[in-house]
């Protein structure tokens, strides 16, 4: 087992201004497994994540890693993390700031650096200063930097936020590379498409809570609803008949008109898709539920 918490729960403040941040978890991850942990702010997943990495302590509760307690295993590079938080040496370079950490790791760690340049994409940017790297690039080398332990486990807070689009994209391809190879990849991120696209398994929190753990592609078709788009009949009187029709139905949500296009979210797209047809709309599409809606489900007060 990668990663075991127990009844854990974190607090912050006291009295009146007393914050659950985490309240009763329960999570086991599996060697392997690559986990999006997805929340909206406030949700208590960057707290989880510093419990995991043995920067904070639950007040309740146990957490572990690799059977150790989390400190001992971040120790001894059996978990290693690309955080949102935590600054670099401005004016050590690129290449330096890798070296230095890949020194208190021993030999080994030291015969990686090119490789781990190379997978970050920091070979052009090695002599470099810290200081002049945008902040893109410097989530790179916090990642490098993750990289050199070769740990078996890697735990990501937002990793791309500051990345553009190609950064983006080459970062999830190395993963998608890292976690075919064996690495237990454990990440949280604001980007859904990006745990549509590459995690196994999503565990939405709300809360303090776990809401929803599930196979990401069975947790959007069990709760994402599909999208269905139609032009509304050109005589006012019977647009404003299925407007209200719908409005009135269980099965669809979210139902918006703009310059006489209709769209909406519907439970029961067929059936939906049918009614509008017979009632005089046109061009009418379907799309796939999405994470997204899943999400919003399962957050939404």
């Amino acid at each position: 087992m990668a990663v075991e918490l127990r009844g854990v729960r974190r607090h912050f403040g006291s009295g009146d201004q007393r914050v659950r941040a985490v309240d009763g978890l329960d999570l086991t991850i599996r060697r392997g497994e690559v986990v999006a942990l997805l929340g909206p702010n406030g949700a208590g997943k960057t707290t989880t994540l510093d419990m995991l990495l043995g920067l904070s302590e639950p007040g309740e509760g146990s957490v572990r890693v690799r059977g150790m307690v989390p400190a001992a295993a971040a120790r001894r590079g059996a978990i290693a993390a690309v955080l949102q938080t935590g600054g670099l040496l401005a004016d050590l370079t690129v290449g330096e700031t890798v070296r230095l950490i890949a020194s208190l790791h021993g030999a080994a760690a030291m015969a990686r650096v090119p490789s781990v340049l190379t997978k970050a994409d920091l070979t052009a940017l090695v002599g470099r200063r810290v200081a002049k790297c945008s902040g893109g690039e410097q989530q790179r080398v916090k990642f490098a930097l993750a990289l050199v332990a070769d740990p078996g486990i890697l735990v990501l807070d937002e990793p791309t936020a500051g990345m553009d689009v190609t950064a983006r994209r080459r970062f999830w391809d190395v993963m998608r590379a890292d976690a075919d190879a064996g690495r237990t990849i454990i990440f949280a991120t604001h980007y859904l498409e990006e745990a549509e696209q590459f995690a196994h398994r999503t565990v939405v929190m709300h809360r303090g809570r776990i809401v929803a753990d599930a196979p990401t592609a069975q947790l959007r078709v069990g709760l994402g609803a599909r999208g269905i788009a139609a032009s509304l009949p050109a005589d006012d009187e019977d647009a404003a008949g299925i407007l209200r029709r719908l409005r009135e139905s269980e099965d669809a949500t979210d139902v918006r008109v703009d310059a006489g296009r209709l769209t909406l979210r519907a439970s029961d797209s067929d059936a939906i898709a049918a009614a509008l047809l017979a009632a005089g709309c046109r061009d009418l599409e379907i799309t796939a539920p999405t994470l997204e809606t899943a999400f919003t489900a399962l957050t939404e007060d």
